[in-house]
């Protein structure tokens, strides 16, 4: 090869080399992302079989894995103060501490229980990690998708009827479509997710950590297990446990003025009182408890709250409103900036600080 063609060649790849490190800066955050995945069905029907660390990686698998930079991987068929927390999560936060990874900030982004266990870490951790001689996590946020952290009244009845309460045809569907027919027994987090329990679990913790709330409000389970969530719910959790309420009562908006299907109107049933630093953002009637993490778009979401300070850094969305029909039957929406071709995981890592 001649000289002019090795000079030829070396710039080629000293810009191909260029432009791959400045496409992949640009696909970095600012803050760091660990995951923490919500229940995980099959470890209650199949403990012996489960697979704790890849169970963690497949339940991401389809948008957030390749987006992350750690996962807080845990058993669904232990207790979240038992051996979650000693088995599972601390190794892990001390780990991740040793990495220096949250140095200049971590946002935890969960997924239904996943809101739980991230409570119970933001209670804890700072105590833990001082006491073993160690850097606490600096975690500037969490990004709560279709959050558990006020429990769900699948898991009361679940807990009731595997452990010997009358049993009738319309629990046994909905058991059976939520955690299939193989459940025996109520074990490990069933417990923990018992409305009352769940709300019970470091709920006014010292950090404080905004938690910024994802919305999900659409069918599963063919609407069976609706008829046990109190107001609207996702198939799984109601909206007083999705949009952080302070109170587990019947809620059919996070927003007074907005619907979940982005309609602009009163809501006379929203939720008026949330539990602390909990700021609902984005609403979805198209979305289930099981798609919203998932990268398939289901269709426009709308807001709630928008523009939350997050480590100095605000973080909102962009929205457009648009008119349907005329006179009598005119109705206002309002919906979130390229939600129309966007799944609702894309529109919230875009806004990750």
């Amino acid at each position: 090869m001649n000289n002019s063609k090795r000079t030829h060649t070396l710039k080629y790849l000293l810009f191909a080399s260029a432009a791959f490190l400045m496409s992949f800066s640009a696909l970095s955050k600012e803050h760091k992302i660990i995951l923490i995945h919500g229940l995980q069905v099959s470890q209650i029907t199949n403990k012996s079989g489960s697979d704790v660390i890849n169970d963690g990686e497949t339940y991401w698998q389809t948008y957030w894995n390749n987006r992350a930079d750690e996962r807080i991987d845990w058993p669904a068929y232990e207790r979240i103060e038992g051996k979650i927390a000693t088995d599972w999560v601390w190794p892990k936060l001390k780990q991740i501490s040793r990495s220096n990874l949250c140095a200049d900030g971590c946002v935890l982004v969960t997924h239904s229980t996943g809101d739980l266990v991230a409570r119970h870490i933001i209670d804890n951790q700072a105590n833990w990690l001082e006491n073993a001689g160690l850097t606490p996590l600096n975690i500037v946020a969490t990004f709560d998708l279709a959050g558990a952290g006020g429990g769900s009244e699948l898991a009361d009845i679940a807990v009731s009827a595997l452990t010997g309460a009358a049993w009738n045809f319309a629990v046994d569907a909905a058991l059976k479509w939520w955690l299939g027919s193989d459940v025996a027994e109520a074990v490990g987090v069933l417990h923990d997710l018992k409305v009352n329990n769940a709300r019970k679990i470091s709920p006014f913790p010292d950090a404080r950590t905004p938690r910024l709330r994802f919305v999900a409000d659409g069918n599963e389970y063919l609407g069976l297990t609706g008829g046990f969530l109190k107001g609207n719910d996702d198939s799984v959790v109601a909206s007083h446990s999705s949009c952080g309420a302070s109170a587990a009562k019947s809620f059919g908006s996070c927003s007074s003025t907005i619907d979940t299907n982005g309609q602009l109107k009163s809501q006379g049933d929203a939720v008026n009182s949330f539990m602390p630093h909990h700021y609902p953002m984005m609403m979805s009637d198209s979305y289930s408890h099981n798609e919203i993490h998932n990268a398939q778009r289901k269709g426009n979401v709308t807001i709630a709250m928008n523009n939350i300070n997050v480590d100095g850094q605000n973080v909102g969305f962009n929205t457009f409103d648009k008119t349907t029909g005329t006179w009598f039957w005119k109705k206002h929406y309002r919906y979130i900036k390229d939600s129309n071709t966007q799944s609702a995981s894309a529109l919230i890592y875009n806004v990750i600080p």
